[in-house]
């Protein structure tokens, strides 16, 4: 045993798969950063196949004992997942703690997390992830004690520890069930009021909380960290005077995310599921920018939100030479990317107007008259859609040519002496 060393560690980071891999060590590096460590060295392999007993081998594992020793580091950062055994043997020969990638990951996601929702979903996380590691803290201790009236078969602290562990795990459950039903209803409410929602998806760091905020006015936790942002937030958004949509930000994507996040949250990765488009964030900064993408397109299709229809938005073009906001179209003549930046504001429009044309296809234009007695209807129609003109005739009435949703035309319910009639290149029936 050893003693283990509080926050703000002195960290050795070790890769030991594809040897000086610059883009998996430098997320390494940030990942270590945006746990609270100090990365002080790093130390480097290309193993095809990993040691059983130490996951590097015995050669490397000397050359990792005097890095730790060199520079007095108290923490060694695996950039690999780690069994029980191989994390207990390395703690060993080391004399520090040893994290792998997973539980580092979930570390920042412990400090991460604000919402009541977001810290279960943490904690059941780590649960899973640590009740195959408890055999680490609790291999030296025998049977617990006896003594008059307690003598028995007893029940070893490992027994003990995995027994309420799995009741722990069994409350989480039940209360994230519970949140999850919540979640549920006010997907079904959307849907009844008929209101798209459309997810904000992409990298960890890609700028989605930015983007988020500059669209809305909305105040989220925005950081060039990773994992800025945990919990989703929704807000209202509007495209078009006729057409409001809610943008929901959620959290960011990163390389062989964990299994044990992506369970734990479920009910938060449902609202991309269920989004009605998805606006992939990306850093048009990154050098490994097509890597970022398939890895984002390959989580999605972990969740079952690969066939969502998306638009790409390639964010921080403030950063790169001579970029300018610009929006591509496919063949169809339909939006398929957006050159902006979230942080200066550039390209924002051109993005409205993409979501705009995604949802134009739900817009009709409609030609209605009102009666002189109907002016809460015409109130009506100035709040939920876009007038275009509007004509008064000698008895008092007036016409109105206006855009709107089918979906706000049905929640109209126009009165039966309601003359509406369908606008210009408009031939769709009310």
């Amino acid at each position: 045993m050893f003693e283990r060393p509080k926050l703000g560690e002195r960290a050795v980071l070790v890769h030991a798969v594809g040897g000086e891999d610059t883009e998996s060590l430098a997320e390494l590096r940030e990942l270590a950063i945006s746990a609270g460590a100090e990365p002080v060295a790093v130390v480097t392999g290309n193993r095809r196949v990993p040691d059983p007993r130490s996951y590097i081998g015995k050669g490397k594992l000397e050359e990792l004992s005097q890095t730790v020793k060199d520079h007095q580091a108290e923490l060694v950062l695996f950039n690999h997942p780690l069994t029980p055994s191989q994390e207990r043997n390395l703690e060993k020969e080391l004399s520090v703690r040893v994290v792998d990638r997973t539980g580092l990951i979930l570390d920042i996601f412990a400090q991460r997390a604000q919402s009541f929702e977001g810290k279960l979903q943490v904690e059941l996380a780590q649960l899973r992830h640590i009740s195959t590691r408890l055999v680490r803290g609790w291999t030296h201790l025998e049977r617990q004690k006896g003594g008059i009236g307690l003598r028995g078969p007893g029940e070893t602290q490992l027994e003990t520890d995995k027994r309420l562990i799995g009741k722990r795990i069994s409350q989480i459950q039940k209360r994230l069930d519970k949140v999850e039903k919540q979640r549920g209803q006010g997907r079904v409410a959307r849907k009844r009021a008929e209101i798209p929602t459309i997810g904000l998806v992409g990298y960890t760091n890609a700028g989605k909380s930015t983007l988020f905020n500059a669209l809305t006015g909305a105040a989220v936790f925005a950081a060039d960290q990773l994992f800025a942002t945990l919990d989703p937030t929704f807000r209202r958004l509007s495209l078009t005077p006729a057409l409001t949509v809610v943008l929901a930000d959620t959290v960011g994507f990163i390389r062989h995310l964990p299994h044990e996040l992506v369970a734990a949250f479920k009910s938060t990765l449902k609202e991309t599921i269920e989004a009605d488009l998805l606006l992939h964030v990306i850093d048009a900064s990154d050098e490994n920018l097509e890597a970022t993408m398939a890895e984002v397109e390959t989580v999605l299709g972990e969740i079952e939100a690969d066939e969502v229809c998306q638009i790409r938005v390639f964010n921080k073009i403030d950063r790169l030479d001579g970029a300018i906001p610009r929006l591509e179209r496919n063949e169809q003549g339909l939006p398929t990317g957006v050159w902006i930046s979230a942080q200066t504001g550039a390209g924002l429009p051109l993005l409205i107007e993409a979501m705009g044309e995604y949802f134009s296809e739900s817009m009709v234009r409609r030609s209605i008259h009102i009666a002189p007695g109907e002016a809460a209807l015409r109130a009506r129609l100035y709040d939920m859609a876009r007038v275009l003109s509007e004509r008064f005739d000698d008895e008092g009435g007036c016409t109105l040519e206006v855009e709107l949703s089918k979906m706000d035309l049905g929640r109209l319910r126009l009165p039966s002496g309601v003359e509406t009639l369908a606008g210009p290149g408009d031939s769709s029936g009310v």
